[in-house]
């Protein structure tokens, strides 16, 4: 296994190039099998490489060539697979084909369907270049790789203008985050003169902790994580990423692109549990952000939109508990999180492919009769999401909670009321779509259809992996034994040792469980007497709104408040440098000095009149003037 290794990254490379090179001379049949199927070879190439881990224990190192070298500090262009990673290369690759597969049925009347599989393969290369490498060097080309897929994927129908700008506020929002990160780089090979893993680490656990180098590293890694993985303050990009198709949000928000910060912090843990600073920093950041992200869903009516700020609050819950040192319990949700938040994304993709391109649930209704399967399969995912027993969710979300009351009441109190909120915006969306009368025209009702077998197979799939795969981390209280955090074991060891355990009574963990299942459930029974026994429908635009639900539905005005206390300000200062400094000053200062010399030029032509006797006469001064300048001299 270890010789192929380097086929995992290189199959949907290969992908692009055909797919790029052949978008105009390639069948669309063609171009979505080589882009789905590559992917799906390196899908079983990672489940090999996963047994080989958990048979051997033993992570797989590849070299593929020496890369840089300047002195004694090299960087090797080489692969690490091991435990953490080959869990997030089975979701990058497993996920990913599942939504390419989704794509041939979705995308399938769009023009640009060979272009867009080979954005897709292209996405998928980098987010596994990321994940495999090595060092931060490697990781940070793939950093880079997937924002610039990702200005590529949700501009991709460029042609509209707000597409467009969306593309745009996601790449600059990204790379403020990746300047931290690239300047964290910087600091790590100033500090342990290396970028390397196996070099950095080992090197960290025996350093102090809390040491000023530790705290501005991490800071700066956590600032990079911050702008990928859409935390506050650079999380307004994340919802404006609906611009591009459906299966580009699932990918973005499930698989991929969020949780790369979240893998970078996991593995790097060592150096943020040397800087206790730091992690409450990130578990205070985390929970502000689930908390803020959740009261903006709850007044959504774009169906992509509420799932987009259900993502932002997700991914806050991630970094909750990476704050408070639950590393396996954040990598879980990011597991259980890749399965019900594509399979709700790609859901929300077959009601609006049945709905002729209608994203506003006011105009939903009643389609569980008529779309069955995507209903079922949904239904599955926001019983996963709102955390209810035994479906995925429940075991994570209640991991990291537990974390967060060892650590701080306050913490958990903020996490359980965040759970209620996921719960009823969740089932919100569910009621408003599914229950009660069509609200839609009747052209939008006759043309109501299940999705084909391309776009139904990964939601029946993603639904048995939400309702199933929380048992790989089902806690001791329940007479389980946590599977994955067995296996991540390795690389959490250091951290673990200087963290201690926090154990708590089986009762306490009980109790806990039972406040976080009983206010999922009470949010949905009140959501369902809103919604469905009330039938209440949530105003239209030109309708007023109680104060907090405008602020809410709003999303609390920081785009404008950004746009009022950032970009206004850039631009005025970009019009003053333009208009007096470029154009009156730098501009000015070289017209002027061409127009001198036309100006002088012109008063110089006139000494050439032509006239024998005027050259004769301004010799003979020229002459008398170098006699009496060299007897001055004298």
């Amino acid at each position: 296994m270890d010789k192929l290794i380097w086929l995992i990254p290189v199959l949907p490379l290969a992908g692009f190039v055909i797919n790029g090179l052949g978008r105009n001379s390639l069948s669309k049949g063609i171009i979505g099998a080589i882009g789905s199927l590559l992917v799906l070879v390196a899908f079983g190439l990672s489940v090999a490489a996963f047994f080989q881990i958990k048979q051997t224990g033993a992570p797989i190192n590849v070299t593929l060539f020496d890369w840089i070298s300047v002195g004694d500090f090299k960087i090797p262009f080489s692969f690490l697979v091991d435990q953490l990673s080959t869990i997030m290369l089975l979701i990058v690759t497993g996920v990913g084909f599942l939504i390419h597969l989704y794509s041939i049925g979705y995308m399938h009347d769009d023009a640009g369907f060979g272009k867009f599989f080979s954005y897709l393969n292209l996405f998928v290369f980098f987010m596994l270049l990321l994940v495999m490498g090595s060092n931060y060097v490697i990781m940070f080309i793939g950093w880079e790789g997937v924002g610039l897929c990702s200005y590529l994927l949700i501009g991709f129908w460029y042609t509209n203008p707000s597409y467009a700008e969306a593309a745009k506020k996601a790449f600059i929002m990204n790379r403020i985050g990746d300047l931290g990160f690239l300047l964290g780089i910087f600091l790590l090979v100033n500090t342990f003169n290396s970028v390397a893993y196996a070099d950095i680490f080992p090197k960290a656990a025996g350093m102090k902790a809390g040491d000023a180098p530790f705290v501005l590293i991490t800071i700066l890694l956590f600032v990079g994580a911050v702008g990928k993985s859409a935390q506050l303050p650079l999380f307004t990009w994340l919802p404006d990423a609906m611009a591009g198709p459906t299966p580009v949000s699932a990918l973005i928000h499930a698989a991929t692109m969020v949780t790369a910060g979240i893998y970078m912090i996991a593995r790097s843990n060592i150096l943020f549990t040397m800087a206790p600073d730091t992690m409450e920093v990130i578990a205070i950041v985390g929970l502000a952000t689930a908390a803020f992200a959740a009261l903006i869903a709850l007044t959504q009516t774009d169906i992509k939109k509420v799932l987009a700020y259900s993502t932002v609050s997700q991914l806050g819950y991630m970094f909750l508990g990476l704050g408070v040192g639950a590393y396996t319990g954040a990598f879980f949700h990011v597991l259980t999180h890749a399965f019900f938040k594509a399979l709700l994304f790609l859901g929300a993709g077959s009601v609006i492919h049945a709905m002729g391109g209608e994203q506003d649930m006011r105009k939903m209704g009643g389609l569980k009769g008529k779309v069955k399967i995507t209903f079922v399969t949904m239904l599955v995912g926001t019983i996963a999401i709102a955390g209810i027993p035994p479906f995925s969710g429940f075991f994570s979300k209640d991991e990291i909670l537990a974390a967060a009351f060892a650590h701080s009441t306050t913490f958990y109190v903020v996490g359980v009321i965040t759970a209620m909120l996921t719960s009823f915006y969740m089932f919100r969306m569910m009621y408003l779509t599914f229950w009660g009368k069509f609200r839609g025209t009747h052209d939008q009702e006759h043309h109501l259809h299940e999705s084909p077998a391309s776009m139904t197979i990964p939601l029946i799939v993603l639904a048995i992996l939400s309702a199933i795969g929380g048992m790989i981390g089902v806690p001791a209280v329940m007479g389980g034994h946590h599977e994955l955090a067995a296996f991540l074991e390795p690389v959490f060891t250091s951290s673990k040792q200087l963290l201690g355990e926090h154990e708590l009574s089986h009762s306490t963990e009980w109790l806990l469980m039972g406040i976080s299942v009983g206010v999922a459930i009470f949010a949905m029974i009140y959501a369902y007497m809103k919604y469905v026994s009330k039938a209440s429908v949530p105003v239209s635009d030109e309708e007023e709104r109680p104060a907090l639900s405008n602020l809410s539905y709003n999303k609390f005005y920081i785009d404008e408040l950004y746009d009022m206390i950032i970009r206004k300000p850039l631009d005025a200062v970009s019009v003053f440098f333009y208009k007096v400094v470029e154009l009156s000053g730098i501009d000015g200062f070289v017209n002027g000095l061409g127009k001198g010399s036309i100006e002088a030029s012109k008063g110089l032509r006139l000494l050439q009149t032509g006239n024998v006797g005027f050259y004769i006469f301004i010799m003979v001064i020229g002459i008398i003037a170098v006699l009496v300048y060299n007897f001055l001299r004298i």
